[in-house]
């Protein structure tokens, strides 16, 4: 609680340096029906969402022979939509405070997260770009003829490099490779085992780095600049990785649609996005935003010790060493020390706002998941569950709900969780989670409580 003599803005930051968890709404959001969001000095809009998503369309076909489990799609990576009533319970929340629906970014085929999206966006392009220089294509073309030998030849004189805590090194390694692509991989000291052994697996080259994933990026982009046939999908800075994400709000349109899903402002949308580096995020909010207008409320999760969007928001160019925080996390794909001061920019006028969240509650919410909805999560995956909780539950979040007159409609929102990764996760690291997740269960602990 505040007391008389701390401001609301000395609590935060006494909770972000004690690594509690915390609240932080956006006073710089825009309640306009349409925001101009400019990245790098050019303005984009769902025109280029749009255009990500027709890349995609172009190389379906091409990813259906390259990877089997897209057969049934048709080359199409995408996840579902899925009411959770059951795990709406277990939360604690009841019908009065809106509907729970997830979005299963963690059953994602092929690379098995979010980064799908984002990553294997920025390979095709790339290889896009290569072809049509190059003559192979057109973009009329039946892009299957990328699999043959002309293309090969080519896509194998250049390297492809990235710098990653796991799932990105996995969506951008495993697409690479499979167009025929040399693949580098620069993992940091906090990468999981297996996502180092999956990706060497698909002939993927991991370089080991005892740092964090600043320098593990900061590594392969050195790299990158001494090889001109060395392209680095650069995780802080790039717009192709934004857009790649933001595509997804097109096909939750139409999932909307079909459920009946309803957003405007009697039916407000409330979107809980895991959040490492910023980029994955960023995209998909600003897709919703270009779609629904006003009527998204976009919030960022991040561990505690790790807030390094909420960090970039608060003191542009800091990062959670500045605070005293030391970026150990379990869940290591939001394990960043300092968030990408591109997406910061982008979501200065649409973010609604952001929360930290402890470990342990990271595992717990990954078991509530598993016993009540049969859903396999990695623990990042479940930064998303203690937003709907934050929201209606803690003091800050009540009142930033009566401040933008939002409490009367709550009954009609639509609550949504991003689940972001864990197809992937081996059945014996899966299990320690769960045991993990059900012995704080038996205890009781938890923190929906946040300070504030």
């Amino acid at each position: 609680m505040t007391s008389e003599t701390t401001s609301p803005e000395q609590t935060l930051l006494n909770d972000l340096r004690a690594a509690r968890p915390l609240l932080w709404t956006n006073d710089g959001r825009s309640d306009a029906a349409r925001v101009e969001t400019v990245v790098d000095g050019r303005a984009i809009s769902l025109a280029d969402s749009n255009a990500a998503q027709d890349r995609f369309l172009r190389f379906a076909p091409l990813l259906a022979k390259l990877f089997p489990e897209l057969a049934e799609t048709g080359g199409r990576i995408e996840s579902g939509l899925h009411r959770v009533p059951a795990m709406q319970r277990a939360l604690g929340l009841g019908p009065e405070q809106g509907a729970l629906w997830v979005k299963a970014d963690h059953s994602l085929p092929v690379a098995g997260s979010i980064k799908a999206r984002g990553g294997i966006h920025e390979v095709l392009e790339f290889a896009e770009t290569l072809a049509l220089e190059n003559g192979l294509v057109t973009r009329q073309s039946d892009y299957t003829v990328l699999a043959q030998a002309p293309a090969r030849e080519l896509f194998a004189r250049y390297e492809v490099a990235v710098g990653s805590t796991g799932n990105l090194g996995l969506s951008i390694g495993v697409m690479a490779a499979a167009l025929g692509f040399r693949a580098t991989v620069h993992m940091s000291a906090d990468a999981k085992e297996w996502k180092k052994t999956r990706l060497r697996a698909r002939g993927v080259n991991v370089v080991e780095h005892a740092g964090d994933y600043a320098e593990a990026v900061a590594a392969g982009r050195r790299q990158a600049e001494q090889d001109a046939y060395c392209y680095f999908v650069d995780d802080e800075r790039s717009l192709s990785l934004m857009l790649g994400y933001s595509a997804a709000a097109l096909h939750l349109r139409d999932q909307f649609e079909a459920e009946g899903i309803v957003v405007d402002a009697a039916h407000p949308l409330f979107v809980y996005l895991p959040c490492g580096v910023g980029g994955a995020p960023a995209g998909i909010a600003f897709g919703l935003r270009q779609i629904y207008g006003p009527h998204v409320y976009a919030f960022f999760a991040e561990p505690t010790q790790s807030p390094c969007f909420f960090v970039e928001m608060l003191a542009p160019g800091k990062s959670v060493y500045d605070y005293g925080l030391d970026n150990r996390t379990e869940a290591d794909g939001l394990a960043v020390p300092r968030a990408s001061d591109l997406a910061a920019a982008a979501m200065a006028p649409i973010l609604a706002g952001g929360y930290t969240v402890a470990d342990e509650t990271l595992f717990l919410d990954l078991h509530r998941l598993r016993v009540s909805e049969g859903m396999h999560i990695e623990p990042s995956a479940a930064a998303g569950f203690s937003g709907p909780r934050m929201l209606t539950r803690s003091a800050a979040g009540q009142a930033w709900l009566a401040e933008t007159g939002l409490t009367a409609a709550l009954p009609q929102a639509t609550h949504l969780v991003w689940t972001t990764g864990g197809l992937f996760v081996p059945p014996e690291a899966y299990a320690e989670f769960a045991e993990r997740g059900a012995a704080i269960a038996v205890r009781g602990d938890d923190d929906i409580s946040p300070a504030g």
